[in-house]
């Protein structure tokens, strides 16, 4: 953590006040969560949980995270417009990971039948670790790139007022004024926008595609009124209401309860387990429609870790990207190691060393939503048991990234205010749209950092592992 938060995070009295006063400007920002035991009811909420005092973000790092994101949101549309890429890459996940598979059936299927959409919209985050060298010295890691529903970017564009007062009560009131803006739920809402305008359909409306049990309604609440306060009409739907409800007419728009819908975005739809055969076909009558898919599924299988770990091979950036070599470069530089559990010979090596070195590696099945990444001793467990099966194919290892802890109070309902000792993860959101092939928007749209203790491997703050925070830049 920064110097100038070391006088006063061992101070009992003042910290003790200064929570009290950072709960009631979260609940006042809006930084709100339902809650476990009422998950469908917005007449009791809480606020989400979030840090006492903004980590410490080395400014360098910072700066070289925002300048790579236009790079990955061209590298993110690229490798989707390349059926032969994803073909390639995915085919030996697609023969052990069922859900793979049948994202991958979609995908061709649609392909098949020549698509229908002509405007694509990209919503993604790109989340980094800083790892620290022997030496002291910190660089920027990719963990991961995520292309369907990328979260939290509503609630962090109010975290870093609830942070500036904090710092003015503990009186910092020179470090307070120096905590940049952030928005990026209107930066999301601007591509949306961008997408509903270019559909060219006044009557049409924006769809979430929402989950069954909607606890973080109110990040996606903060993108919708920026697209009310466009004019913009915006419906909430669940995979059951598309099957119910949703056609397509002649020239294949999508109508759903009668309502002609332009844009799709997805906030749900990455996980096995919401997937029944009613949402199957619902999920194929969407990607069969004009409407704007945010993603569609071919940027949702660009996003599958089995793509990441292709990526990082020599030679691929080039391929995917001819032309760019600066972008190149940018992306390159921002990669940990990543490793193939194919089977042949490089996979038997790479199980081998990892089972005799776990705490090297991370493995990672082709999963979203954080929780899902083994470590350590179960790492060493489940590879012992799959290294030998077709299996292990759909999993990847990474090497493992190592930051520096920093002393902070992780504020969260109904826990008791103690220190811990903690790392961050800094995602950059991005926003792309293109028409045909002329990309009409490429940007960073905002930031996300997310802290938790040392003690927890994985998961974010929707899994209850991780909090919101705000970057401090050092």
């Amino acid at each position: 953590m920064a110097a100038a938060w070391q006088d006063v995070v061992r101070d009992a009295a003042a910290v003790r006040e200064a929570a009290a006063v950072a709960v009631d400007a979260a609940l006042l920002a809006g930084v709100l969560m339902r809650t476990g035991e009422q998950p469908h009811a917005s007449d009791v909420v809480n606020y989400a949980p979030f840090t006492l005092l903004p980590s410490a973000v080395p400014q360098d790092l910072f700066e070289q995270a925002y300048a790579v994101q236009q790079d990955f949101n061209l590298l993110v549309d690229a490798v989707s417009q390349n059926k032969e890429f994803l073909e390639q890459t995915l085919a030996s996940t697609i023969k052990v990971d069922d859900f793979t598979a049948r994202l991958f059936r979609i995908y061709t299927q649609v392909l098949e039948e020549g698509l229908a959409q002509t405007v694509f919209l990209g919503i993604n985050r790109s989340d980094y670790m800083f790892d620290c060298g022997l030496d002291g010295t910190a660089a920027l890691r990719q963990i991961e790139i995520n292309t369907i529903a990328a979260s939290f970017g509503g609630l962090t564009s109010r975290t870093a007022d609830v942070h500036r007062l904090v710092l003015k009560v503990l009186g910092k009131t020179e470090e307070a004024s120096h905590l940049l803006p952030n928005n990026p739920a209107k930066g999301l809402a601007l591509g949306i926008a961008k997408a509903w305008e270019l559909y060219g359909s006044q009557r049409a409306v924006v769809m979430f595609l929402v989950e069954e049990v909607q606890r973080n309604i109110f990040d996606q609440r903060c993108v919708e009124n920026e697209l009310w306060n466009r004019n913009i009409r915006v419906v909430r739907k669940r995979f059951r209401d598309v099957f119910e409800q949703g056609s397509l007419d002649a020239s294949r728009r999508l109508y759903v309860d009668g309502q002609e819908v332009a844009v799709v975005y997805y906030r749900e739809g990455y996980v096995p387990q919401v997937y029944d055969q009613q949402n199957w076909e619902a999920r194929l009558l969407l990607e069969r429609s004009r409407a704007v898919k945010c993603p569609d599924i071919a940027t949702q299988l660009a996003g599958t870790k089995k793509v990441q770990q292709e990526l990082s091979r020599p030679g691929t950036l080039e391929k995917l990207l001819p032309g760019r070599p600066e972008a190149v470069a940018r992306i390159r530089a921002t990669f940990a190691g990543l490793y193939s559990l194919d089977e042949g010979e490089e996979g038997d090596r790479i199980a081998a060393t990892a089972i005799a070195d776990p705490d090297r590696f991370v493995l990672k099945p082709q999963r979203e939503g954080g929780g899902n990444n083994l470590y350590g001793e179960e790492l060493r467990e489940v590879l012992e048991k799959i290294k030998d099966s077709p299996e292990r194919t759909s999993y990847i290892l990474m090497d493992k990234i190592k930051p520096q802890p920093a002393l902070n109070y992780l504020l969260r309902a109904h826990s008791p205010l103690q220190a811990s000792q903690c790392i961050s993860e800094l995602g950059i959101f991005g926003v792309y749209v293109r028409q045909g092939q002329e990309l009409v928007v490429n940007r960073a749209a905002g930031h996300l950092l997310r802290t938790k203790a040392i003690e927890h491997a994985d998961g974010g703050v929707a899994a209850g592992v991780a909090v919101l925070d705000t970057p401090y830049l050092v």
